[in-house]
């Protein structure tokens, strides 16, 4: 993986501003550790950071083609699952190669086919190809928003990058935030609506969406999206697809010139994957394949069971590296470390993000990337499946909003009263929820119940994943580690879309048709497992240090905070001895010391940015 940016402006001559470039791109340098490289014309300047994970040794971007009288140069930030078959389809039409890496097989493909080569890819990508002769710049995201892609347009300036950091490196763009960004922030956070960038100006291309810029201006559209259709095959033939496509999903993610391990937490996802992975190692004569888990420091003596999180990893982990016979690495964090990656992770993000949920994911990755370069991830297969407790909770279904966030109104009341009759919050996340059911694609014939479980999927797949993809992927790539995610594989995604509720919860457990489809892979125990999340600290010393250090941003009266909440209730509940916030308000996992973590975070990201509210 990498991290790619660009500026194009029909004004300047950018050969003039190298050093504006060079700014923009080293801000990316965490995401591509390994080589640098930029690309400057009149009116386009690319840039690139690279993590060599295919073809070390070539591969160099941005790179660049002639054909004819043409030139085309390309800046990409993924993996191709699909690059061998595409390559020998492009050598059959006449393509010659002169590197085994996939950023070339990309550029031919967008030489040969146009804007219509992503329609070819399987895999996870945002690039951005220049087109000399037509003057344009393509760009193009994943189908599912696995890489992400950000960009900015405005007084007759265009950049992208792929964080928002790139862009907030060019010197004439302010870090200025409105009443939505605040919203997105106070009210959502820390999920975002696709496509709010959070910073006046600045948009995220959307998952499945392409855009052209030339001198005609900027023209968008969705190349991809879910489709309803019925479903054509009984519950085995079911299980006997999914096995077929998440094997072949997962097969080939599994291809790398550099070191693959995968994470495992004992749950029916990592250890499908875990499972499958090493029985690909065994086939192919690989070495023992390595897993990592991550837990705290006395966690086994403060876990409390709950229905969000029914029961510790531990055991199940141990027992699914015996059965797969990995190398298991078990990575252990304190709070210290923890509380002193609230502030990091910010800056990974470039805006307030899941706490400790976001800084035990960046220390965790920080430890595998001291032995591996690529991980593969069970991520999304709980929205895709539909396993989280909101799918079955008789309160989240019936609820008017989202159902990873039904405590809104404990928000709230943190709040200021100006902010609150600024942002209108309950008003906007409404307006953001209607949206968002407006667009699902309804199957005819379908009871209320079917549908309802539809609109369940499309909240899950469209609003919840992204929270989680941006997550890995920030995580992950502040410390270049690149992490791949088989489940959202589109050929799987499609099918599992149009799959009935009935059949998808099948033996009346969730994710029971994924189940069905991985017996024999994995032990009876394993694969009979409740779901349980990512695991987080129950030590009773984060609680009291992030308390501590949001009684100490109340104290100091230069707080960009203060302006935004009501003081007097974040105090009395910071100063409360009694537990609170014990329901998440996001998610399974943020509960009152994520509350005090986030904001924290938000008071971080105020300062560290100087951010102006206009």
């Amino acid at each position: 993986m990498c991290g790619i940016t660009g500026w194009i402006d029909w004004r300047k001559d950018l050969t003039q501003y190298p050093s504006i470039l060079e700014n923009m791109s080293e801000s990316l340098m965490a995401r591509g550790p390994d080589a640098y490289g930029t690309w400057i014309s009149q009116h386009c300047a690319l840039g690139h950071r690279r993590l060599s994970v295919m073809d070390p040794e070539n591969g160099a971007q941005p790179m660049i083609r002639k054909q004819g009288e043409n030139t085309y140069t390309v800046v990409y930030n993924g993996e191709l699952y699909n690059a061998s078959e595409l390559k020998r389809e492009l050598e059959q039409r006449g393509y010659k190669f002169k590197t085994n890496c996939d950023t070339e097989v990309l550029l031919n493909a967008f030489i040969e086919w146009g804007r219509a080569c992503i329609d070819k890819f399987n895999g996870i990508f945002a690039f951005g190809a220049w087109n000399e002769q037509e003057q344009s710049l393509f760009l193009a995201r994943d189908r599912l928003g696995v890489k992400p892609l950000f960009y900015a347009h405005w007084n007759g300036m265009f950049l992208f990058g792929s964080e928002p950091k790139s862009i907030l490196a060019h010197p004439d763009f302010k870090t200025e935030v409105g009443a939505e960004g605040l919203a997105e922030i106070f009210a959502m956070g820390p999920a975002r609506t696709p496509g709010h960038g959070i910073y006046r100006n600045l948009f995220e291309l959307k998952p499945g969406h392409c855009m052209v810029y030339d001198r005609n201006g900027l023209s968008i559209k969705a190349y991809w999206k879910l489709e309803s259709n019925p479903h054509p095959d009984d519950e085995n033939d079911t299980a006997l697809r999914i096995r077929e496509l998440l094997i072949d999903t997962a097969q080939r993610q599994l291809v790398s010139d550099v070191p693959i391990c995968t994470l495992l937490s004992g749950g029916l996802d990592s250890s499908a994957l875990t499972s499958i992975a090493a029985n690909h190692y065994k086939e192919t004569g690989q070495d023992q394949l390595h897993t990592y888990s991550i837990d705290y420091v006395d966690n086994d003596k403060h876990f409390q069971a709950s229905a969000f999180q029914p029961n510790s990893d531990a055991p199940w982990i141990k027992k699914m590296s015996a059965f797969a016979n990995t190398h298991h690495h078990n990575i252990e964090f304190d709070t210290p470390e923890l509380v002193e990656s609230l502030k990091t992770v910010v800056y990974a993000r470039d805006t307030p993000g899941m706490a400790d949920v976001d800084g035990s994911l960046y220390l965790f990755c920080k430890e595998i990337k001291k032995e591996h370069t690529v991980a593969v991830s069970g991520e999304a297969a709980d929205e895709i499946f539909g396993g989280y407790p909101w799918f079955y909770r008789e309160d989240a279904l019936q609820a008017n909003t989202f159902p990873w966030s039904l405590s809104l109104q404990n928000r709230v009341d943190l709040l200021s009263p100006e902010l609150i009759d600024w942002i209108k919050p309950e008003q906007y996340v409404s307006s953001r929820y209607q949206q968002a059911l407006a667009e699902v694609p309804r199957m005819a014939g379908e009871n209320e119940k079917q549908n309802r479980m539809r609109e369940m999927s499309y909240l899950n797949i469209t609003r919840f994943m992204p929270t989680l993809l941006d997550r890995k992927d920030r995580m992950s790539m502040a410390v270049g580690l690149e992490v791949r995610v088989p489940f959202c594989d589109h050929r799987l995604v499609e099918y599992v879309w149009n799959i009935p509720w009935d059949i998808k919860s099948a033996g009346g457990r969730e994710k029971g048709i994924l189940r069905q489809a991985m017996t024999g892979l994995l032990p009876e125990d394993v694969l009979s497992r409740k779901k349980s999340p990512y695991p987080k600290t129950h030590n009773p010393n984060y609680l009291e240090a992030v308390r501590k250090w949001v009684l100490e941003i109340l104290d100091d009266r230069t707080s960009p905070l203060l302006s935004f909440i009501n003081a007097a209730k974040v105090r009395q509940l910071a100063s409360s001895e009694a537990s609170t916030y014990n329901l998440p308000w996001f998610g399974q996992l943020m509960t009152g010391p994520q509350m005090f973590a986030y904001l924290a975070q938000i008071d971080t990201w105020l300062r560290t940015y100087k951010v102006s509210i206009r």
